[in-house]
């Protein structure tokens, strides 16, 4: 698998989300033998970022990746996550105050049985902690070898530059597929003329790109696309248009959807990265397997000009958390 830099942080192109293996898409329920196998497979696929955070389960998704990566730890490129749980007692959203920072990096290096964490990021910007005390405090933990790299999630433009200005940020983290552009217009710009690179999560649309949803119906209560918006009324129909063109440029090259829209995602440019988080051998080869797809300049441009997704990507709680 070709490889790319996210700042000085060399990774391979195609990354694993590992989020939904026991997080967010449960309606099926977790299958802990399954995931451990997927993280294993990906590893010989040339698979090397693997993220994962501290509020997923919560706890529970680093504890198993750490059980995974055992003994493998040095073939990875490990990513997690810290602020959106406080060990401080603070009430409510994010917290990211130093005490924060330090008490998290701990439970995370326990979890996933490492002395290191390649790529730390502040999960969502706090509105009650100066981003130049967040990075402050991870450099820190640079300096003392606890972590090597420092990176953002849902960050806009301004945040992203006072950060960069403490210590340099390897990456940001957003959503961004087909089937959300949002970056393009003020973030990707800012993170090119800082050298900064970008990891795209939920890059297959909460797999609504893999042309495998066509009904509301097919998610369980617990399944959080149940009540996100992109995914409940006349915007189910719209986006399910958007999902049909995908896959209309997958038959004429005779791979998946799915492959289409990673591989249009790998065109961005060479400093993209996305996470397709799956907990299923055959979808993290299916996965892989973009790396190899060729796309001609007609149908990438067929497939930039699609129109937009119908709908917020977070309900309205959520999308407070992020900056835009």
């Amino acid at each position: 698998m070709k490889h790319i830099k996210l700042g000085d942080l060399e990774v391979a192109r195609i990354g694993l989300g590992a989020m939904g293996m026991s997080h967010a898409y449960t309606g099926a329920g977790s299958d802990d033998a399954e995931s451990v196998r997927t993280l294993h497979r990906a590893l010989e696929l040339g698979v090397t970022l693997i993220d994962t955070a501290e509020v997923y389960g919560p706890y529970a998704n680093e504890e198993l990746v750490g059980r995974a990566l055992k003994g493998r730890r040095d073939e990875v490129v490990l990513a997690t996550k810290f602020g959106l749980i406080s060990h401080t007692g603070r009430e409510g959203g994010a917290d990211s105050s130093p005490a924060n920072i330090r008490s998290a990096v701990e439970g995370s290096l326990t979890r996933l049985g490492t002395d290191h964490i390649d790529l730390y990021y502040q999960h969502r910007v706090d509105p009650g902690t100066p981003i130049e005390d967040v990075v402050g405090t991870l450099a820190e933990l640079v300096a003392e070898g606890k972590i090597r790299y420092i990176g953002l999630s849902e960050a806009g433009p301004e945040t992203i530059r006072r950060a960069h200005a403490v210590h340099p940020v390897a990456a940001v983290q957003s959503e961004y597929s087909l089937f959300t552009r949002d970056p393009e217009a003020h973030v990707l710009p800012v993170l090119r003329e800082l050298g900064i690179g970008l990891v795209p999560f939920s890059p297959l649309g909460r797999g609504f790109l893999t042309g495998t949803i066509r009904s509301t119906e097919q998610f369980a209560a617990d399944d959080f696309r149940a009540d996100n918006p992109r995914f409940t009324s006349e915007n189910f129909e719209h986006n399910l248009r958007l999902a049909d063109q995908v896959a209309a440029v997958a038959a004429e090259i005779g791979v998946t959807p799915a492959q289409i829209a990673l591989a249009w995602l790998l065109a961005q440019g060479e400093d993209v990265a996305p996470i397709p988080g799956t907990r299923r051998v055959a979808r993290v080869e299916e996965n892989a397997g973009a790396d190899a797809v060729q796309l001609s300049d007609e149908q990438l441009d067929r497939l930039t000009s699609l129109p937009p997704a119908a709908g917020d990507t977070h309900t309205e709680a959520q999308m407070r958390m992020m900056e835009r």
